[in-house]
């Protein structure tokens, strides 16, 4: 992969992250808090925050912004992380909050209330730690992938395999996460992998090369699924 996919992949793993903006409140100092995120088919992550919340003033004031997601351990100076500096932005688009609510079902609540909107973080560049001496800034355009018709597919196709191959996704999880889930379900696939919950947890499968729309995601699970099984897919 390359280093920028690596950055995306590990996006995608993680559902919380730490967003600083400019403070308003505090002019000239910068303003944390922990929410959650969701990627979108991308890799820029999305955000819904209430136009009361801190950050969202801030952010009204000056888009600009960072997210860091960090690997929490039991020495977090070693575990890897990834910092996104960004600029903020407000999405309006169906098709991203439909996919935030999936990811995120507690979501849902407050879309009832008018002064929660949803914001997509665009990639200005990285700082990607990825342990001792392995530290590298990845500029913008190796940060955001593109989308391709499988986007709009994606419904289609979460709902086939949580309808129909429950069976290949417990496979999945067992291979690629070594754990067999009482409960597994699909919850998004874009052009470079999929995402399922297993019994609470979140579970990352990367497909070895992207692909482009339907067609060639039924193929790449298929090839997951024989790999899992330990069947040669040559010929």
């Amino acid at each position: 992969m390359s280093l920028g996919r690596d950055a995306r992949e590990f996006l995608r793993a993680h559902r919380v992250g730490v967003l600083s903006t400019h403070s308003v409140s505090v002019p000239g100092y910068p303003f944390a808090s922990v929410l959650p995120f969701v990627p979108d088919h991308a890799g820029r992550p999305v955000i819904l925050i209430s136009a009361l919340a801190e950050h969202t003033k801030s952010l009204l004031a000056d888009p600009r912004a960072s997210l860091i997601v960090h690997e929490f351990s039991a020495e977090d100076q070693q575990g890897p992380r990834l910092t996104v500096v960004v600029e903020a932005a407000r999405c309006d688009d169906e098709a991203v909050a439909r996919r935030f609510v999936r990811y995120l079902p507690e979501s849902a609540r407050f879309l009832g209330f008018g002064d929660f909107g949803f914001w997509r973080l665009e990639p200005r560049q990285a700082l990607f730690v990825r342990g001792f001496g392995r530290i590298d800034w990845i500029a913008a355009p190796e940060l955001v992938a593109p989308e391709g018709p499988i986007a709009a597919a994606e419904d289609s196709i979460v709902a086939h395999m949580n309808g129909d191959h429950l069976d290949a996704l417990c496979l999945y999880a067992q291979h690629f996460h070594f754990t067999t889930p009482g409960e597994v379900v699909m919850l998004g696939c874009d052009a470079e992998g999929f995402d399922m919950l297993a019994d609470g947890r979140l579970l990352r499968v990367a497909f070895p090369e992207p692909v482009t729309d339907a067609g060639k995601a039924r193929a790449a699970f298929a090839a997951l699924a024989a790999q899992a099984r330990g069947e040669s897919t040559a010929g």
